[in-house]
């Protein structure tokens, strides 16, 4: 018998923006990914100012899910899935984020997309708010540092609440929420919370605000989802990227700890309702005066999440030296190579053993269940003469995960309700706007500058993944 629940979600995971294109279709309106360019390994995407001519935006068209979704939502069906997380665009439906009225064309795409998975026997997993922000609130409003986006937000989440109702059983409100932690990069700040920076601004204490009203945000939505929807489950998204002190001196250990808080206060707040100490204590030594009314207050402690959706790709190691008392972690100064694992083509540390530190970590300090929504290895994939993908790389990369996930659940008694690895049909990186940064399972014939046929094949991970979800990972 398989130590994995019988109901367990063998899945895929992708985001509206990275793999729908249609960007103008069907009344919607422009998002933060619409105004991000290609990029590469070592070479950021710019954030430009609106849509300007000459500019490539992988986005915009990216694998053409939209008109293609019936064949890929057929293949999904094939490869055995019985969960698809994605994400509904918040600028299909409201296309500038601020309307009263949402976009009936942009729903239906989302009932048609739906009921074409219902009908193939696969869950959903929506995530509201996937790094797709309709611009037109980071123009007029200044994104998440602004109030009256909570307001926005809820009128999104309501819709999608009352729309989807019986539908839509597992929800999570914003993705890789804590990614903003290294606020001193453009990227994380602006496709979580639509923030662009004026030069001296203090970009730390602007993304803690703009943090604060998405938890506020998520909270609210948290509470409006159970009384909508009684029988739904919503959680929150976090990236969890474990970090491990650098060696078993004491300073490095504290340096981890203090790391994890700053990365991972977001989950506390999530789950429990309410700040933890440690972080008062930086605001108050920071002197970082957060805009939080009691009311504020009352709503987190008012709407904790059902479960955790998270995503796991690699680990840090921290170096505590001449950190002493506070520690204060900085994510662009402080992090060193870890030496006892390999890394990928684009410098992510392979730590399979990571993934059940981190179920353990969640585990321990939070007691709900556990959604691995995001796993995966990107890579530079080599179409042979008979038109194949050997990925063996990547069955290997999963293989070993999935072995970390089911160590966690039989010894140490962890609670995994599913798994959906990342981007298991390829699609445009998030991170550098790369075509050939492949994580799929089925390949689309599309470079970077999305030429190509854009059709769909299957690589070996395909029947490989096929096995593993027929076993109920007893077969890896």
């Amino acid at each position: 018998m398989s130590i994995l629940r019988n109901d367990f979600l063998w899945g895929g995971a992708v985001a509206a923006h990275q793999l729908e294109g249609g960007w103008q279709e069907g009344g919607k309106g422009v998002s933060v990914a619409d105004v991000m360019t290609k990029g590469a390994h070592g070479q950021p995407r710019q954030i430009t100012d609106g849509v300007q001519p000459g500019y490539h935006y992988p986005n915009h068209h990216a694998i053409d899910f939209y008109h293609r979704y019936k064949e890929d939502v057929a293949l999904f069906a094939e490869l055995g899935i019985n969960c698809f997380r994605t994400s509904i665009a918040w600028s299909r439906i409201f296309p500038k984020g601020d309307e009263l009225e949402p976009n009936e064309e942009g729903l239906k795409f989302y009932d048609d997309l739906f009921a074409e998975c219902q009908k193939n026997g696969i869950e959903l997993a929506i995530t509201l708010s996937h790094f797709e922000m309709p611009y037109h609130l980071v123009t007029e409003y200044g994104g998440w540092r602004n109030r009256k986006t909570i307001e926005f937000f809820l009128r999104f989440a309501r819709v999608c609440f009352n729309r989807y109702k019986g539908i839509v059983k597992y929800w999570m409100t914003f993705n890789e929420i804590n990614n903003q932690a290294n606020y001193q990069e453009d990227f994380a700040p602006f496709t979580n919370s639509g923030l662009k920076y004026e030069p001296g601004e203090d970009r730390e204490a602007i993304m803690y605000q703009a943090a604060h009203y998405e938890l506020v945000a998520s909270a609210k939505a948290v509470a409006l989802c159970h009384q909508i929807d009684p029988d739904a489950k919503i959680g929150c998204m976090i990236a969890m990227v474990p970090i491990y002190p650098y060696s078993c001196s004491p300073d490095d250990m504290m340096a981890a700890t203090t790391a994890m808080h700053r990365r991972y206060w977001f989950t506390d707040v999530h789950c429990k309702g309410h700040y933890p100490n440690y972080m008062n204590r930086y605001f108050e030594r920071s002197k970082i005066d957060l805009d939080i009314t009691k009311e504020d207050l009352m709503d987190l402690r008012e709407g904790t999440v059902d479960y955790i959706g998270f995503s796991y790709y690699m680990s840090f190691v921290v170096n505590g030296k001449d950190k002493a008392p506070v520690y204060d972690y900085d994510e662009a100064q402080d992090l060193v190579k870890n030496p006892y694992v390999p890394a990928s083509d684009w410098g992510w540390q392979i730590d399979p053993t990571g993934l059940r530190y981190s179920l353990n970590w969640f585990a321990d300090r939070y007691d709900l269940p556990l959604f691995i929504v995001e796993n995966g290895f990107g890579a530079v994939d080599e179409v042979d003469e008979e038109g194949k993908i050997h990925d063996q790389y990547r069955i290997d990369y999963l293989k070993a995960h999935l072995a970390a996930m089911k160590d966690a659940v039989n010894y140490d008694g962890v609670d995994v309700i599913g798994y959906t690895p990342w981007g298991f049909i390829d699609l445009v990186s998030a991170g550098t706007g790369e075509m050939k940064k492949r994580y799929g399972m089925i390949y689309v014939d599309l470079d970077d500058y999305l030429q190509g046929s854009g059709n769909r094949s299957k690589k070996d991970s395909f029947s490989w993944y096929q096995k593993v979800i027929e076993s109920n990972g007893e077969q890896l």
